[in-house]
């Protein structure tokens, strides 16, 4: 009995041991390999998260894009889940990946990839499959024209690489503009000059919040309400100074050197003009667009990707029309430091596949993932907003040479300021730059911006800005985004707290040491008692 029931413990905290490998990180999938061929004699079926703008055109060729495909490929279907917010993309993938139901094919930003990569093969590297010959960039077996490697604008598909391996494939690409009120600036006795300067536009903020005897009229507009200058995401906006100063932000393995005395400087002048209320933010006052259209702000900085809600005769305006004055736009780059070295960010949705058990199911959501990149669907969405199309065979074609060149033709399709800003973004390509990605920098983003918020709202507060302000700030963002719990050095930037589950060879590894162990114990032990028992 006693022999039964040791082996009876043993067998128990095996099974225990391969519940636990089961459960653990990729749940018992192993690496993505690439097949030697996709299967067309089964059926297949993958959801799609993707992200629009609130615009039904966008909407319309997400469902005309899923159509197609599913025509070319009938044993595919492709369900479609929208969303309006890319952090709630991200926060339901996160609560995905821990029940192992992430969704095939995923629209994101390499900062969230950064974060899925922390579980064991939960994100498909992409590298053998875009070099596949069958089936990757502009592959033989394809049954749709996409593009080859050459053809992907390669600066959009680096951004796509995290520590060298490619995770995903780009979609969209935006930067930020300047939108101007040309006819506030020339009032104030100025010109809008090619290339904006972060002196040049506080000086004319400045300027346009002189006011009339009453107090209370401003002289430029005669309205009651001038906020000159805001500011749509102050995290690009903290980013993209401290990279035009050369000052630190962050290294690739996640040290965090936001922290220093640029930042300061920096917050120090915003604070500055945040006193005055010539300087806000959207969180602030709300959206750029409304003020700029209400002839109540002379710049407004936001997305290329939000050009359609700019300007006079914005076809996506959020004011009625009688609040809407009349006035010139002109699109410019954000502020510079230096105008002989201009630097912008380049931001936009990429596309991530997340693995799973069955190989084929993986390789199916490949094929839409890549179709997304065909030139019916990039130049297609690329004319909803001031996106750029991710493809030189896209950007070049003549179909979407001749939408450029149609620009001002009308205020809808072809609506001049959108124009302006899909051009100013495929101008300025090579001046674009991202931020290192690791696990934790999108709280270094949401740390960046947060410093500039803080830093206004306690201006408009009448608090002291100070040195004694800096250091509490400091402190509290760190503490806030758990900044000093990022790996510094690590790669993968990785808390130490939480590095995340084993590689899967590693635990198997460990499983069968551990199983070898048992059994060797479980062996010593049964002949023990053999012995004994022989001997009673």
């Amino acid at each position: 009995m006693k022999i039964k029931r040791i082996i009876a413990l043993v067998l128990c905290l095996v099974m225990c041991g391969m519940l636990f490998t089961g459960c653990h990180g990729s749940r018992g999938r192993t690496g993505f390999e690439v097949p030697d061929e996709f299967d067309t004699s089964r059926n297949y079926e993958i959801t799609f998260w993707a992200k629009n703008d609130t615009n039904k055109t966008q909407v319309e060729i997400y469902e005309k894009a899923v159509a197609a495909f599913e025509g070319l490929y009938p044993n595919i279907k492709v369900n479609v889940r929208l969303y309006t917010d890319y952090a709630k993309i991200y926060n339901d993938v996160i609560t995905n990946i821990s029940t192992d139901t992430t969704p095939n094919v995923c629209i994101s930003y390499p900062d969230h990839i950064a974060t899925y990569l922390t579980g064991s093969d939960v994100v498909v590297p992409l590298d053998s499959l875009a070099a596949d010959e069958n089936y990757g960039f502009g592959g033989s077996r394809l049954e749709y024209d996409g593009p080859s490697y050459e053809e992907v604008v390669p600066k959009f598909l680096e951004e796509c690489k995290i520590n060298g391996t490619l995770y995903a494939v780009p979609y969209m690409r935006s930067t930020e503009a300047c939108y101007i009120n040309k006819d506030f600036v020339e009032a104030l006795g100025c010109t809008v000059p090619d290339v904006l300067t972060w002196d040049f536009v506080w000086e004319v903020s400045e300027a346009a919040m002189a006011k009339e005897a009453d107090g209370e009229t401003f002289k430029i507009n005669g309205q009651k309400v001038m906020i000159p200058f805001i500011y749509k995401s102050t995290d690009n906006m903290m980013i993209q100074m401290l990279r035009q100063k050369g000052a630190g932000y962050s290294t690739a393995e996640g040290d965090i050197l936001i922290f220093n005395d640029t930042t300061r400087e920096l917050l120090y002048e915003i604070s500055k003009h945040a006193k005055t209320q010539a300087f806000s933010t959207f969180k602030v006052s709300s959206y750029p667009a409304n003020f700029l259209n209400a002839g109540q702000c002379i710049f407004a900085v936001d997305s290329t990707a939000g050009a359609t809600w700019m300007g006079s005769n914005a076809p996506l305006s959020d004011i009625s029309k009688d609040k809407i004055v009349d006035f010139e736009t002109v699109v410019r780059a954000v502020p510079q430091f230096d105008t002989e070295n201009v630097s912008m960010i380049s931001q936009g949705p990429s596309i991530c596949i997340f693995n799973k058990e069955d190989s084929q199911e993986v390789l199916a959501s490949w094929l839409f993932a890549q179709f997304m990149m065909t030139n019916e669907v990039q130049i297609a969405y690329a004319e909803t907003e001031g996106y750029a199309p991710v493809t030189t065979k896209a950007q070049d074609s003549a179909e979407y040479q001749d939408y450029l060149s149609r620009s001002g033709e009308d205020n809808k399709e072809h609506y001049d300021i959108k124009i302006q800003a899909t051009e100013l973004l495929i101008a300025n390509t090579g001046n674009t730059f991202t931020t290192p990605v690791f696990n934790g920098s999108a709280s270094l983003r949401d740390a960046a911006g947060q410093m500039i918020e803080n830093t206004a709202k306690s201006t408009r507060r009448k608090e002291t800005i100070d040195e004694a302000y800096m250091d509490k700030l400091y402190s509290d963002i760190t503490s806030l985004y758990r900044l000093d719990q990022i790996n510094t050095g690590g790669g993968s930037g990785a808390s130490p707290a939480d590095l995340g589950p084993l590689p899967s060879t590693a635990v198997t590894l460990l499983v069968c040491l551990a199983l070898a162990w048992l059994g060797i114990i479980v062996y010593f032990v049964f002949t023990k008692l053999k012995g004994r028992a022989s001997r009673k």
